[in-house]
């Protein structure tokens, strides 16, 4: 006993020696205020690091409506970061699966909370399967600000619970503070950069954010002074002093990075940011809903056929003119809508115009094709349909495309003209107007001499604009077989050609197109619109549809003007008016463009690899990184099962949904997808003929080198004529879809379908193992344009 007690005289040490005694809360433990201290400080780290998280939700929010977003974001930290406290007597190793469990409840709970609050139609299921297909394209291309709605939700509350669950583990589990900020710094950065030069910047957010790691590096030091105190002599030497040249070290990598850096960051302070949405292409529409124009003669024809049912609530009586699209662009040969479309929810931007009427409609599709979605000019609001729309000419479309029984209810804001301003209105002028100032080469003298004897006697805008309306209704004969056509020969052949040859005599989009043309030679901003007239509750049929031109005066907007013939008025010969030159023969038929496959969007730069750690002595470096592994792995797996899943259900929404010219498209975009992930993408110069023989080639080629032979002639030569799977009869098929719309028949469809199966199994097998596995996986076919 005489030997132990001064053994126990050296060997004493204070509280942190005798943890068991400071626990009990004994004397040396400080009592039960020590207890609560050491039980507030431990949770200092858990805290900051969920606000932290929940900042990257401010952050983003900025380009949200509403405050949904924020508490779906902080929600989830928190949750993970409570997962992981919970689970911490548990082997690291069963936490990453056990959180990802729980993460997929609380994703799915958030989806349902999100689609309640967008007001979406459709099952839990089908919502949660397009939100996942198209997550990060919608988050991308929707309109500012973005409503919170599944596909734009998602990703955010996914990237908030990994980041809670990896921060939690590595900052309370293996005691590596600042290592687990590292996920919600990287989350903060990704919000920033995703909302680009579209809010303010977030100074105050980031102020606060770097607060907060301070405050958990703080929290998170190790009490007690000096931690190699308690180490025997031989060992405490060795570890002071390499934690003096860590810390040496430490500091001399951030005092160098802030010299070699901080100038440069400096003089970046004013750079606009980038702006992500810029690198994802915004939803895209096929050729005839870029020029629905051409659909005027077609209806014409047809003039009995339903293509809607609308109910309006308006204030006064009379007919209502519901727009389809708006046609901006004119090249000399067709007029094109030229919208960049933005996914938007029920509530669309744009300020209501100071003197406008409510106008509430129910509208049904019924016969009506393509995307473009029918509204009261301008929309406000949309419930019952997921839209794009394009501010800048108010044209609304469904990315899904239009099928008949759709519903849904648009209130537009309808603008009452003043008509008392016209006479004195000028036009404006600039860049801001170019777009629709634009008279393409090659323009026809007749057509310029006619605009110069226009405006010889009218100098006023307005004046200008209505002589060129009087001149074709008082001149031109409406009728209802006339052939589609509005490039500059079939203009000048309207405008001059013989009445005995059929000059002279045309459908509203002749009329519509010569008026608009006519007015830009005369200086007046133009476009062309097309729409239907709604005369009261009930169906609007074909026979409703027509083409009206549109100017735009300063001060007043767009003003639309009617250049048909009124009822019961025979025409005026052209000669009375204006005498042109010598007619020549009518022009030969324009050829219509050859439909042609979208075009190779942009590579995408690959991800920056984040830096490994380096393992350190606390906490045990194997099961935390067996623990990250399996999490890692699951999550692998979940993803390629995703993929998977998503590419099939495009498969399918291609080939077995719309009309038979849609599905035949779909068919087209198929084999594309299927050249291009053999490595052969196709240009947007190709003609669908030249497409569909390139594709045999390749076929051929491919088939020969799986077989071991060589094709004659090199790479790409392969037999011209063979055709084993009937790519040609594809290609006929898409240009009857394109050029003959509504004559395809459903069978036509099932056969344009088994090519393109047939031709992606062909192509696929000839592919070496392993690129066969990854085919089915591969992501380029739901981001690669359509």
């Amino acid at each position: 006993m005489g030997r132990d007690r001064p053994m126990v005289t050296v060997t004493e040490r204070p509280d942190a020696a005798r943890p068991d005694r400071a626990r009990a809360g004994g004397p040396a433990g400080g009592g039960p205020g020590r207890a609560v201290a050491r039980v507030l400080r431990a949770a200092v780290v858990p805290v900051t690091l969920v606000a932290a998280i929940g900042l990257a939700g401010v952050a983003l929010d900025r380009v949200y409506a509403g405050d949904l977003l924020t508490r779906l974001v902080s929600g989830a930290a928190l949750a993970a970061v409570l997962v992981s406290v919970a689970a911490r007597r548990l082997p690291s190793w069963q936490v990453a699966p056990l959180s990802v469990a729980a993460m997929l409840g609380a994703t799915a709970w958030s989806v349902r909370l999100a689609a309640a609050h967008a007001d979406l139609p459709g099952g839990f299921l089908d919502v949660t399967a397009d939100a996942a297909a198209n997550a990060v394209p919608r988050l991308l291309t929707a309109m500012i600000p973005v409503e919170p709605a599944p596909d734009t939700v998602l990703v955010p509350v996914v990237a908030a619970w990994l980041a809670g669950l990896a921060g939690a583990e590595v900052a309370l589990r293996a005691g590596r503070v600042l290592l687990g900020f590292l996920p919600a710094t990287a989350l903060y950065a990704g919000a920033v950069y995703v909302v680009g030069p579209n809010a303010e910047p977030a100074v105050g957010s980031s102020v606060v954010f770097a607060g907060l790691v301070a405050l958990a590096l703080a929290a998170g030091r190790t009490p007690g002074g000096d931690p190699a105190a308690g180490l025997p002599p031989a060992v405490r030497g060795p570890v002071r002093a390499r934690a003096t040249v860590v810390a040496a070290a430490g500091v001399a990598v951030v005092v160098g990075s802030a010299a070699l850096l901080g100038p440069a960051l400096a003089g970046r302070i004013d750079d606009r940011p980038v702006d992500p949405r810029r690198y994802v292409p915004p939803p895209r529409v096929e050729s005839l809903d870029e020029n629905p124009l051409i659909r005027i003669s077609g209806w014409a024809l047809e003039p009995q056929q339903k293509l809607l049912d609308v109910s309006t609530r308006a204030p006064g009586e009379g007919p209502t003119t519901i727009r389809l699209a708006v046609l901006s662009d004119y090249d000399g040969v067709t007029w094109r809508v030229g919208a960049t479309y933005r996914t938007a929810g029920r509530v669309l931007p744009g300020g209501d115009p100071q003197a406008a009427d409510t106008v509430r409609q129910e509208i049904t599709v019924a016969g009506l094709t393509g995307r473009l979605l029918p509204a009261v000019a301008t929309p406000r609001t949309v419930d019952g349909a997921r839209v794009a729309y394009d501010p800048q000419s108010g044209t609304l479309i469904r990315p899904e495309g239009l099928t008949p029984g759709l519903r849904y209810t648009v209130t537009s804001a309808r603008e009452r003209l003043d008509v008392n301003l016209l006479a004195t209105a000028d036009v404006p002028a600039g860049a801001q107007v170019a777009r629709v100032l634009r008279v393409p080469d090659g323009t026809p003298e007749r057509l310029r001499r006619l605009a110069t004897h226009l405006a010889e006697e009218n100098g006023a805008p307005y004046a200008r604009a209505a002589a060129v309306e009087q001149f074709l209704a008082e001149h031109y004969r409406l009728v209802a077989d006339a052939p589609s056509g509005h490039a500059y020969p079939n203009l000048e052949f309207f405008l001059f050609g013989p009445r005995g040859g059929g000059g002279q005599r045309g459908t509203s989009e002749q009329f519509a197109a010569a008026f608009a043309v006519l007015g830009r030679l005369t200086g007046l901003p133009t476009r062309v619109v097309v729409g239907f007239t709604a005369r009261g509750d009930g169906p609007v049929r074909a026979a409703d549809a027509y083409a009206w031109p549109e100017v735009l005066f300063a001060g007043v907007g767009w003003v639309p003007f009617d250049p048909r013939p009124r009822p019961d008025t025979a025409p005026r010969p052209v000669e009375d008016d204006f005498r042109p030159a010598p007619p020549s023969p009518p022009p030969s038929e324009v050829p219509e463009p050859t439909a042609t496959p979208p075009a190779t969007p942009p590579a995408t730069p690959p991800a920056a690899t984040a830096p490994g750690r380096s393992t350190g002595e606390r906490g045990g470096p194997t099961p935390l990184l067996v623990g990250f592994g399996t999490g890692g792995l699951l999550l692998a797996g979940l993803v390629l099962a995703g993929l998977v899943g998503c590419r099939r259900a495009q498969t399918r929404a291609r080939l077995g949904r719309g009309d038979p010219g849609t599905r035949v498209g779909g068919a087209w975009r198929h084999t594309t997808d299927a050249l291009r992930l053999s490595g052969r993408p196709v240009g947007g110069d190709l003609s669908a003929t030249e497409v569909a023989d390139r594709a045999r080639r390749a076929l051929a080629e491919d088939t020969g080198r799986a077989e071991g032979s060589r094709p004659a002639g090199g790479a790409g030569t392969g037999d011209p004529g063979a055709d084993p799977v009937g790519l040609a009869e594809l290609a006929g098929l898409l240009n009857q879809a394109a050029f003959a719309p509504g004559t395809l028949t459903d069978a036509q469809a099932d056969r344009a379908r088994d090519v393109a199966v047939g031709y992606a199994a062909a192509l696929r097998a000839a592919r070496p193992r392993w690129r066969r596995l990854l085919w089915s996986a591969h992501p380029g076919p739901l981001r690669w344009p359509r």
